[in-house]
């Protein structure tokens, strides 16, 4: 039996009166099982979502209206669960909840769908994916797109239209098996490694043993540096010089794009208590972070990893969106890996850059609390994944004013803006006011020509 649960008034509203959006839509009791099982795949394929069966929505004079009109019985409902078991046999990804409210007709059913690893197909064999508030059917293209986003399918697979000396006599591929355990000739060991397939070099191979891999597979295996002179979004007046571009087999790219970034990083000034210092952001972040970037990444997309360096923050963004079940919510706590093949051999190699197979993620959290930062924070968009650095500190506003005031006389707004990392100057004196009301500060009497300042009480 599914649990029954009784809601309150102020739920009940706010189920009638929810927006059917990316993660929720709302549905008739009357809907054929069959149709329902569309929004299922929907949600499944893309990010999960939640269904609300038992809402009636009716159009009359003043536009349209809902109204909760719900199953009699459990048992009324008994056609959708046997298309929720034929969906997903193990119950591991559907969910659902009878919702109960006194005075109002029947039990409407509540189901939270997450996100699958494998392709989610309705009961009429057709696979579709939530887009804003549509469920679009995907075919062709579309769906191998799909497999490409879930991980079914993997681009490292994908066979290349290369010589095979290009993998198996190169100098990174004869270095690399002087050391692999166990050794051996360099096409015997590719082959038994499934990358070299049919004799032909696959993608994976290229990427790890080629010694210029960028020219067979352009603008998908290099990382592109930005240096933005600015806080604000990425825009082509900002720039400080012409983007760098570092090339190499993935194992030399890891490794020389996070030298490289946290070269960029070290000349960047930041106001701190003691006056102009350099940015400081943990090593072990910034190599996770572009690790997981690059061995992570959907090669079919035609992009190279971006990092971008702004005066308070770094964004990495890497093509593709997350593989499998993993989500923004979970990204710290599960794993997927869509290029497995990549994640395994490279591990091999010496000193390889992912030690700790599978917590980069929870490294680099770690590493960015030490230095009391801010975590990294996660983004994912249309084709891609954002990864934000933020030279931000965990401390209060008001902790980190009071700090700067230990070394210096007086803060101003801007000044303070800086430090905290508060866009707003308005919001910022606020803060000065709370410290104010607490006898903490004062502000510094006006000066013509200068910007009104605040300190520590005098009296």
């Amino acid at each position: 039996m599914v649990d029954v649960r009784d809601i309150s008034k102020e739920e009940f509203g706010g189920i009638l009166g929810l927006q059917e959006s990316y993660f929720c839509d709302l549905k008739s009791k009357r809907i054929a099982p069959a149709k329902l099982s569309r929004s299922l795949s929907a949600f499944a394929n893309a990010s999960g979502g939640e269904v609300y069966v038992g809402i009636e929505e009716l159009e009359d004079v003043d536009g349209k209206k809902r109204s909760w009109d719900g199953f009699s019985d459990q048992e009324e409902a008994n056609a959708i669960f046997q298309v929720i078991s034929d969906l997903d046999p193990l119950g591991s990804n559907f969910s659902g909840q009878f919702l109960r409210y006194q005075g109002a007709p029947g039990l409407v059913l509540y189901l939270a769908i997450s996100k699958t690893q494998s392709v989610a197909h309705s009961t009429d064999g057709g696979v579709y994916r939530r887009s804003n508030a549509s469920n679009v059917p995907l075919k062709d293209e579309a769906l191998e797109r799909l497999k490409y986003d879930k991980g079914v399918r993997s681009y490292e697979n994908e066979k290349m239209s290369v010589e095979t000396d290009e993998v198996t006599n190169s100098k990174i591929v004869i270095e690399f098996l002087i050391d692999a355990v166990p050794t051996g000739e360099p096409v015997d060991w590719l082959k038994k490694q499934f990358l070299l397939i049919d004799g032909t070099p696959t993608v994976a191979s290229v990427l790890l043993f080629s010694d210029n891999p960028q020219a067979s597979l352009p603008k998908r295996s290099a990382i592109k540096i930005l240096r933005y002179k600015t806080k604000a979004e990425a825009e082509r007046d900002y720039l400080s010089s012409d983007p760098e571009t570092v090339e190499g087999s993935l194992y030399s790219l890891i490794y020389d794009a996070v030298d490289r970034v946290k070269e960029i990083i070290e000349g960047i000034e930041k106001i701190g208590p003691e006056g102009m210092g350099k940015v400081e952001y943990p090593q072990e972040a910034l190599h996770e972070i572009l690790t997981n970037a690059v061995l992570h990444r959907d090669y079919s997309v035609a992009a190279d990893v971006q990092v971008r360096i702004f005066d308070n923050r770094v964004e990495i963004e890497s093509p593709g969106k997350l593989p499998g079940h993993v989500t923004i919510g979970n990204i710290a706590k599960t794993q997927f890996a869509r290029n497995p093949r990549i994640v395994r051999i490279i591990n091999k190699f010496k000193n390889p850059p992912n030690k700790d197979v599978g917590e980069g993620i929870n490294t680099a959290f770690e590493a960015m609390e030490k230095l009391r930062l801010k975590r990294p924070e996660f983004q994912e968009t249309d084709s891609s994944v954002l990864v934000i650095l933020r030279h931000e500190s965990l401390a209060s506003p008001e902790q980190i004013v009071l700090e700067y005031l230990r070394e210096n006389n007086e803060i101003t707004n801007q000044i303070a803006r800086d430090l905290t990392g508060i866009k707003s100057e308005n919001t910022m004196k606020n803060v000065f006011y709370r410290l104010r009301d607490g006898g903490q500060l004062e502000q510094v009497p006006k000066i013509k020509g200068k910007k009104h300042s605040w300190r520590k009480p005098t009296a």
